[in-house]
């Protein structure tokens, strides 16, 4: 069977103003509303489109976390994915476990293509993807905004700093998506309803013989400072002036 493991993560939605602790811990999650990661979604809908397109037969979608993801889980099959799996774990994860634990459902589930996301916008690591493709040992097609798969090999337009580059890549690869590649569409009530009655299998961290050990220890995380109130100027000579005054010119 032809299938597109898809890998997402549970985020603080994109919407909400996250607000630091007063001990400098962590960002505080009480109350918060939780979404799947904006460029994980994206990576959904691609592979979605895959498969309406024809070259894939089955979705597939997994996460690591906490019981709470399911709800990303379910949200992520209303959207269309057949089924998931969600890799249960209390402990936060770094991109190489990250990595190696979805090296295990790939040599399970034999995909013709992972997907992700470039990032994620918690910790904007982006590293994930890359890993995976390492450990695998297969061709990976990062920062894409356009995936043209056929049988036996995609390409990919990549966002790079100079602008668009285009390379072919064999398959079975690692796809990350950037943020031009689709827009995901919207979920009605009768597919959730639907997702509610889709296979979702719960596997414990540690039946996949995964080493937890902390390779990087958070320190403290502080608010960015308050910009400072803006300057209105009359003139471009009086705009000039100030930043001279402030040396920036």
């Amino acid at each position: 069977m032809r299938r597109v493991l898809v890998g997402i993560k549970r985020v603080v939605d994109p919407n909400v103003r996250v607000k630091v602790k007063s001990d400098g811990s962590g960002v505080s999650l009480d109350g918060v509303k939780m979404s799947i990661n904006p460029f994980d979604e994206i990576a959904l809908e691609e592979a979605l489109r895959i498969k309406e397109r024809g070259h894939a037969d089955e979705i597939v979608v997994a996460t690591i976390g906490e019981a709470d993801c399911q709800q990303q889980l379910r949200a992520a099959l209303a959207m269309g994915a057949d089924r998931a799996i969600l890799v249960q774990t209390t402990k936060s994860m770094e991109p190489l476990t990250g990595a190696r634990v979805l090296l295990e459902l790939v040599r399970k589930e034999q995909p013709l293509a992972v997907m992700l996301g470039k990032q994620a916008i918690d910790d904007d690591n982006g590293q994930t993807g890359q890993m995976l493709a390492g450990l695998w040992g297969r061709p990976q097609a990062t920062f894409a905004s356009k995936i043209v798969l056929t049988e036996s090999a995609a390409t990919v337009t990549r966002e790079v700093d100079a602008g668009l580059e285009t390379i072919e890549v064999d398959l079975p690869a690692v796809f990350t998506a950037d943020l031009r590649l689709n827009e995901p569409r919207y979920v009605k009530l009768p597919d959730i309803m639907k997702a509610k009655k889709k296979p979702l299998d719960t596997i414990a961290i540690t039946e996949l013989g995964i080493e937890l050990s902390d390779r990087v220890r958070l320190v403290r995380t502080e608010p960015p400072p308050a910009r400072k109130k803006g300057v209105m100027v009359k003139s471009a000579a009086e705009l000039v002036a100030a930043l001279r005054q402030r040396g920036l010119l």
